[in-house]
Parts: structure tokens; C-alpha cells; sequence
């Protein structure tokens, strides 16, 4: 059944316009919390990795249009669609949806480390990014150029969050993330930790020791001050990217680009 919304403060859509992100993510009771994800596109990388759709919000042009194969979809799982002219729901969410189309999904289990990195080789840990599209542009690079796995510390911006979902154009839901509370558990699992910072001790990116290593954990800082200096301090490779110039540093979502093509080369 396809919902016509008429009021903006209706209260079944409530979840895409009233709910602030950590309303969504819901931690009293993380089994109920939601995630939405925005565009045709990017939705259905979602159903096809298997996410439960709640709800739909989709322009009343993009019904028969850009959205037809998700709402045929949606409907047969008995997910809720709800539409509106481009004017109300812009209203509604407070800005123009992208492609017209967002929908709400069910946050999945949080997954255990050693359960995230069964089999892997090369993993990334994003350690204090708090900038959502940062965020969303690793994950899509890990995706792209062979990371096994994403590890989150508590002090980044959720991957859930609705932009870092878009600006991974999906890719949160291809690469199996979990959060990190302790790089304890890196080592006990057999990975050895890569720091990239700009130290003394940092050796290049391209040395051959970094490609010998049987399991490489890549540790990405935040866009401001890098990673804390005990984390550097306790790392068993500190990494640099050679640059020219005089530049000393790239955004750390083009310096995680570079680090995964080169410290992948072995696997490829």
C-alpha cells in the first residue's frame, strides 16, 4: 500500500524528519534502532545485502520512476510507503532528497571483532574521524581497492549515520564493519598495526616489510590532529606517504585511498 502524506508533523514518517541521529540509533535499545539510506541506488545495495526495509519516502514522480523496482520490492515484504509532492517532503526531512528517495531500514546486530575479521589480511581501523563524509569515502575506498574489513573506534562518526551512507554510495553495507574498543584485540588475533603519521620513525609507505606482513591493520586518524600519540607510540609500523611540494599531509580519506592500493598490491 502506497501512503499519501499530507502534513508534514505525521507522525508515521516521524523517524525521517523528528529523530536526530542518535535518536535513531536508538542505544537504550540498539535492537530497535534505524538507519536511513538515501537514493534509488544506494537503497538497493541495501536489499540486496540482505537489509530489513522499514519504511520508504519517495516522491510521488520516482513511485513509477527511478524508485519502481524498490517499491515493487518493498511492497511484496510488507514494508510501508509513504509519498509526497518534491515541496512537502523537502519540508518534511528540512532538505531535497537526493534522487527523491530515502527509506528506513532496521540497524543490524552489532558483530563481534574476531567474528568481523575471520580470514581477513588487510583491514582498516578509522580512529577518531568524526566527519561523516570522511567516513563514508573510506569505506567506499575499502570496498573498491580489496580491504577485507572496517574496525571503528567509539570516537568516530557512526558509519550508519545518513551521509556517511551516501557518500560510500553503499558501501557500508559490502565491507563487514564492526567497532573497535581495544587494539588489545588486533594483536591477539595475529595483525600487526600501521599507523600512518608523520614521525622520526615513519618509514614509507612502500617498504617492502609492510607487504611481508601476514595480517596489516591500517590505522586512519582524525582530519585535525591524527592519531593520539599513544596509539602511534604502540603501533608496530609507523607509515608516511611520500610527498612533493612541501605538502606534509592529505585528507584522510585520499591518504586511506593511497594506503589501501598500495598495501593491497600483495593480495591483488
Amino acid at each position: 500500500m502506497i501512503t499519501k502524506i499530507e502534513d508534514i508533523n505525521d507522525e508515521r514518517v516521524r523517524h525521517f524528519s523528528q529523530l536526530t541521529e542518535a535518536q535513531l540509533r536508538n542505544r537504550l535499545d540498539p535492537s530497535q534502532g534505524i538507519f536511513i539510506a538515501e537514493s534509488p541506488k544506494v537503497i538497493q545495495v541495501a536489499l540486496d545485502a540482505g537489509y530489513q526495509p522499514l519504511s520508504l519516502l519517495c516522491e510521488e514522480k520516482h513511485i513509477l520512476g527511478d524508485a519502481s523496482r524498490i517499491v515493487a520490492q518493498l511492497q511484496e515484504q510488507g514494508a510501508e510507503i509513504y509519498t509526497g509532492d518534491r515541496h512537502l517532503l523537502a519540508t518534511l526531512t528540512g532538505y531535497t532528497l537526493t534522487r527523491g528517495v530515502l527509506c528506513a531500514m532496521r540497524r543490524p546486530e552489532e558483530l563481534m571483532v574476531e567474528k568481523v575479521l575471520e580470514g581477513t589480511r588487510r583491514v582498516v581501523v578509522i580512529d577518531g574521524v568524526v566527519d561523516a563524509t570522511n567516513v563514508g569515502a573510506i569505506f567506499r575506498s575499502a570496498a573498491a581497492l580489496g580491504i577485507d574489513a572496517v574496525l571503528v573506534t567509539r570516537s568516530s562518526c557512526d558509519p550508519w549515520n545518513r551521509r556517511a551512507i551516501r557518500v560510500s554510495m553503499g558501501s557500508v553495507f559490502l565491507v563487514p564493519w564492526t567497532w573497535l574498543d581495544d587494539y588489545a584485540q588486533l594483536r591477539q588475533l595475529g595483525f600487526k598495526t600501521c599507523a600512518m603519521a608523520l614521525e622520526d620513525r615513519s618509514i614509507g609507505i612502500d617498504h617492502p616489510i609492510l607487504r611481508e606482513q601476514e595480517r596489516l591493520a591500517i590505522i586512519m586518524g582524525t582530519e585535525g590532529d591524527g592519531l593520539p600519540q599513544q596509539t602511534i607510540a604502540d603501533a608496530d609500523f609507523v607509515v608516511k606517504i611520500p610527498m612533493a611540494h612541501g605538502v606534509d599531509s592529505l585528507n584522510v580519506a585520499a591518504a586511506a585511498s593511497v594506503a589501501f592500493w598500495e598495501l593491497t598490491k600483495t593480495e591483488r
